[in-house]
């Protein structure tokens, strides 16, 4: 057997020496030698992955037809690869996936509005993961249909609202029962001589007692001052700093054959949690795809971009001026999803992108759900339309010449 870091044979020339990620005989990254980053296929061969999370296989209902096959649907719109929460009976079709470790299970967990974490302060917390590994993990070794791991799908590292306490705040919140609460008293006060005052000072804020700290939190008070974030940054990338590096470690040690792809990002990441799913402990991260690194990076590392939709009505509004004010809601959502594609496509980092969803929620409303299928089972033509296209052209969207190398 090859080192697991060897340089494709089938490909020599084409990869720069020390970017071979994986195991031969099984999906690995590498990065060409203009720059851009690729999936490699057990066969060696360049693999763009078109992932859909949640596709399921239809139900057939009393005096109707068969519904349509799920696996013949995603293959015709130009998919190759099942993601988080699909029908394990579609793998028999012989398609890609990926699989979810599910570490989040395995430790006490911090929940709070805007974060759900496991507590990776915990004097266990890396044997519980290398024992969750092994039990879940080890029963994918050898399998070549399997493109890595996602190591949890519904983490959450912070509020997004505004004036909310963040994960530090949380931490220095909770019942001492957590290790992550005496862990963030540690940390916050060896940042500040282990006196209340001096945090007081350089957070700009009374904290007369830690009960006060407790009493914010309590009342959804966040600290926001610069003094504060810059804390709360250090934090939080400490924070993952152990949980990528345990997790990523558990992983490898219970199924060294597959990629590791890092935790599913349901929307843009902290910049610090983000510096540290990155190589060596993650080998393709996912952070969400409106939210990709610049290509003038030096570092760049290669991501899946996750969480593709374009519901958002950042895509449907109006613009204040110009001719795109006269296009209807659907006309500028699509005009803007096409470009957004093709401009993800270029992106040198990217080896693949997942489609958030694959049927519309309860509510939603057609042409402006997020499933490639409505509620009642029926294609999503005003996606499909568009991806299954862009899916049959995204190879030569990504040749050399196309692809925003970054500089030198």
């Amino acid at each position: 057997m090859a080192s697991a870091y060897e340089a494709p044979t089938e490909t020599a020339g084409r990869w720069r020496p020390g970017t071979v990620r994986g195991r031969e005989g099984f999906f690995r990254v590498a990065q060409r030698t203009d720059g851009c980053w690729s999936l490699l296929g057990p066969e060696g061969k360049p693999f763009f992955a078109k992932v859909v999370h949640g596709a399921a296989s239809a139900s057939p209902a009393a005096d109707r037809p068969l519904p349509p096959d799920s696996a013949g649907r995603l293959r015709r719109w130009g998919f190759n690869t099942l993601g988080i929460g699909a029908d394990a009976g579609l793998r028999e079709d012989g398609l890609v996936y990926v699989a979810t470790a599910d570490f989040a299970g395995a430790a006490s967990e911090v929940a709070a509005p805007g974060v759900r974490l496991p507590d990776v302060f915990a004097a266990d917390w890396a044997a519980r993961v290398a024992e969750h590994a092994a039990a879940g993990c080890t029963l994918h070794r050898g399998d070549t249909a399997l493109l890595g791991w996602i190591t949890d799908e519904n983490l959450a590292w912070g509020s997004a609202l505004p004036g909310q306490p963040g994960l530090l705040q949380v931490c220095l919140s909770l019942e001492p029962s957590f290790a992550a609460y005496h862990a963030a008293w540690e940390f916050v006060l060896a940042l500040h001589g282990g006196r209340l005052e001096t945090l007081a000072r350089a957070w700009g804020v009374p904290v007369p007692n830690k009960e006060t700290v407790r009493d914010w939190t309590r009342r959804d008070r966040g600290v926001v001052s610069r003094g504060y974030l810059r804390d709360e940054t250090r934090w939080v990338r400490e924070w993952a700093r152990r949980y990528f590096t345990a997790t990523a470690a558990a992983i490898r040690a219970a199924d060294p054959d597959h990629l590791v792809l890092g935790c599913r990002f349901r929307r843009a990441a902290p910049a610090a949690v983000q510096a540290e799913c990155v190589y060596p402990a993650v080998d393709v991260a996912m952070p969400v795809w409106t939210d990709l690194p610049g290509t003038d990076s030096q570092t760049l590392h290669p991501v899946l971009a996750g969480e593709v939709a374009w519901d958002d009505p950042e895509f449907q509004r109006a613009p204040a001026t110009g001719p795109a004010r006269r296009l209807t809601s659907v006309e500028r959502m699509l005009r803007r999803a096409r470009t957004a594609l093709d401009r993800m496509a270029r992106h040198p980092a990217v080896v693949g992108y997942a489609w958030a969803q694959w049927q519309d929620a309860a509510g939603a409303v057609p042409p402006f759900g997020r499933g490639l299928v409505h509620a009642d089972g029926t294609e999503a033509r005003e996606h499909t339309e568009l991806l299954a296209p862009f899916n049959a052209r995204i190879e030569n969207l990504r040749r050399p010449e196309r692809v925003a190398v970054p500089s030198p």
